[in-house]
């Protein structure tokens, strides 16, 4: 199963109001993610189970490296209007209050401290191009991208220092590597024990 598209009716106007109201109105099956991409409502497939194994492995290692007051999410919303996209990542560390504070389904994307992306084969080229340009606007510290459909050799990313919509390489490593997060976090993520899909 691809992505699906959903471009708002051009009588609308099409502004962020729009985006995010049929972002919010997308009756999409259980378990799909729906963002929105360049200015355009996009639906995808529930993530692979190796997808899901590699979630699951960043997210136990990142809870026990985290300041007490802030919070790794699966399925937080992280808004960027000026780049008409919103974005469902696949794991945002975040302060709690300030996501606690938020009665809605999304936040400001610059309130993460943290975005991790992994790449499925339908949606690696938004995690490499349009995600990562979207986080280094919005300001977010450091990106991690998971790309296991990098050219047949799967590699991990610390993308960080934001500045003027570019993030700089902080660390890349492949598979079977491990790549460092410095403070706040001060934790390493062994990458061997990712799943080779």
């Amino acid at each position: 199963m691809s992505a699906l598209a959903v471009e708002p009716a051009p009588e609308t106007g099409g502004g962020w109001d729009e985006l995010v109201r049929i972002w919010e109105e997308t009756d999409a099956p259980e378990g799909c993610r729906v963002e929105i991409i360049e200015g355009i409502v996009t639906v995808a497939p529930p993530p692979a189970n190796q997808h899901n194994s590699v979630a699951a492995k960043i997210h136990r290692r990142l809870v026990r490296g985290i300041p007490e007051d802030w919070n790794v999410y699966q399925t937080l919303g992280l808004a960027m209007p000026e780049r008409s996209g919103l974005y469902i990542p696949d794991l945002v560390v975040a302060a709690e209050a300030v996501v606690d504070e938020d009665p809605g389904h999304f936040v400001p994307a610059a309130v993460a401290e943290l975005v991790v992306e992994i790449t499925s084969k339908w949606n690696a080229n938004h995690d490499r191009v349009v995600k990562l340009q979207g986080y280094a606007t919005a300001g977010v510290p450091l990106y991690l991208l998971i790309d296991r459909w990098h050219s047949g050799r799967p590699t991990a990313t610390l993308y960080g220092e934001p500045k003027n919509g570019l993030y700089r390489v902080l660390d890349v490593v492949e598979f079977g590597g491990e790549i460092h997060l410095s403070e706040p976090f001060g934790l390493t993520i062994d990458t061997s024990v990712f799943p080779l899909g």
